[in-house]
């Protein structure tokens, strides 16, 4: 799921069963209660009350599409088929992707340090990928740590929403995405684009090739990743889920990580408080803690 497109949107207080002012949809107190429900089984995502907006916002959308009088008449759409298509449409209209390269800067020079001290093939699991800048971020920075030896790093790069992997996928980046990045790292990991392709850029191959994105739902009962790794970034994830969903993710990441191994969480996550497992190093960066490693948590994978 990885990472929100947050929207700014104030409450607006109203009655009982209604939906918001001007609202083209009717939206009832039922409506959300369910829709609350549903991305909580299918996602995890805790939505909080002033969400009510974002979530009109969002999810009309799908019913324009759709053509759809009423949200009720979306929902029972949903419940109509366990396992639709349009089961994947609702997860991504309401899953955030807030991202940009070497966001939260400190954590990469923290992930070089470790690797460099790694005496086999460097794998990373970037769990909440988005359109891509956060694992691209970590096959630069392990380039630029281990060299020659970065040829056998791979990062495995998941997300719950599949609009964002295929934009991930892509590798294609307005200037405006990179423009925090230096000239010599422009230079060196992007393609300038020409003609049509005039003000973008892409990802070079060879850092692409580091990269294997894949859809993943923290959720689920059996994750495809099932390899040692030495370190998890799983960044501003945890704040929308809530604490039981927390520890129980926490807890399935601990038997993933090789000894020693590093978790790395966002700015407003401290993992230590809702799982044992891991011990703070620094701002929002967590090593596995002794003992623990691959085969010895709790969690299964």
């Amino acid at each position: 799921m990885g990472p929100l497109r947050e929207m700014s949107a104030m409450y607006i207080e109203m009655p009982s069963s209604t939906a918001p002012v001007n609202s083209e949809f009717l939206f009832t107190d039922s409506d959300f209660a369910k829709i609350r429900t549903l991305i909580h089984r299918r996602a995890g995502i805790a939505l909080g009350e002033q969400k009510r907006q974002m979530v009109y916002s969002r999810l009309s959308r799908r019913l324009r599409e759709l053509r759809l009088p009423e949200f009720s008449t979306y929902l029972q759409l949903l419940e109509s088929s366990s396992d639709g298509d349009e089961w994947q449409s609702f997860i991504n209209s309401l899953t955030t992707n807030l991202t940009s390269f070497f966001r939260e800067a400190h954590h990469f020079p923290a992930l070089a340090e470790h690797v460099r001290k790694a005496r086999e093939p460097v794998t990373v699991w970037c769990a909440a990928a988005s359109t891509g800048e956060e694992p691209y971020s970590i096959a630069i920075t392990l380039i630029e740590a281990l060299g020659e030896r970065a040829s056998t790093a791979r990062i495995i790069a998941t997300d719950i929403d599949t609009a964002v992997l295929a934009k991930a996928s892509a590798g294609v980046f307005s200037l405006e995405q990179v423009n925090r990045l230096s000239a010599e790292r422009l230079k060196r990991f992007f393609n300038r684009g020409t003609g049509a392709n005039a003000g973008r850029v892409r990802i070079r191959p060879e850092v692409a090739a580091m990269v294997k994105f894949a859809r993943l739902n923290l959720l689920d009962p059996s994750w495809s990743v099932k390899e040692p790794v030495d370190a998890v970034f799983c960044r501003n994830v945890m704040i929308y889920f809530d604490k039981p969903t927390q520890k129980k993710v926490l807890g399935r990441f601990a038997p993933l990580l090789k000894p020693g191994g590093l978790l790395f969480a966002g700015h407003s996550e401290n993992a230590s408080l809702v799982d044992p497992n891991f011990k703070p190093l620094g701002q929002t960066v967590y090593a596995l803690a002794r003992g623990r490693g691959p085969g010895t948590g709790t969690g299964t994978s």
